[in-house]
């Protein structure tokens, strides 16, 4: 049995695609996934599973949403190991200076890879900062300047469809979630 996150796509932004955690916890359950726990409302579920293939569990639970749910969903699932060596591999002092920096992880979609998204990824010098990693880009902003970061307009580049972006917090508490 393996350990697994998925982070959901989209969901509960701005009124759109609402989705109760018991609802969505009672979905993974009734399709038979073991030892859900969910996270906050921004749509991240630790579960067990036999599956050991992710594109393929990744599928599954893509269609399981959209048929219970009626959504377009988009699911980036990682293993306890990956999200492990996600945490263990950040850049030196990230997420070490929170009273200065916001500190985000920017998970990516297969075939997206770091190098293809950090190209494509606008950063302002002295207030922004990205480093690549296994399957994820670590961004960094200074607080102080918040308004001039690049980092904000993710949003609007053609990469933002296979991204979702979680805070360091939220990151190393999954990661404590899917350890126990």
């Amino acid at each position: 049995m393996g350990s697994y996150v998925a982070l959901l796509r989209g969901i509960n932004v701005g009124g759109k695609n609402v989705i109760r955690m018991a609802d969505l916890k009672a979905c993974f359950e009734r399709h038979g996934f073991e030892q859900v726990t969910t996270y906050i409302q921004s749509g991240n579920v630790v579960f067990a599973s036999t599956e050991q293939s992710v594109p393929r569990l990744t599928g599954r639970i893509e269609a399981m949403l959209a048929g219970t749910f009626d959504y377009d969903a988009s699911v980036i699932l990682r293993t306890g190991r990956q999200l492990r060596a996600i945490v263990e591999g950040a850049p030196h002092r990230f997420g070490a200076d929170a009273s200065r920096y916001r500190y985000d992880v920017i998970f990516l979609k297969a075939p997206l890879t770091a190098r293809m998204a950090a190209r494509d990824l606008p950063t302002k010098e002295g207030v922004d900062r990205i480093d690549e990693g296994p399957g994820v880009l670590y961004g960094s902003r200074l607080i102080s300047a918040a308004a001039q970061s690049r980092l904000s307009r993710i949003a609007t580049l053609p990469v933002y469809p296979s991204v979702t972006i979680r805070n360091w917090n939220t990151t190393t508490k999954l990661l404590q979630m899917v350890s126990r």
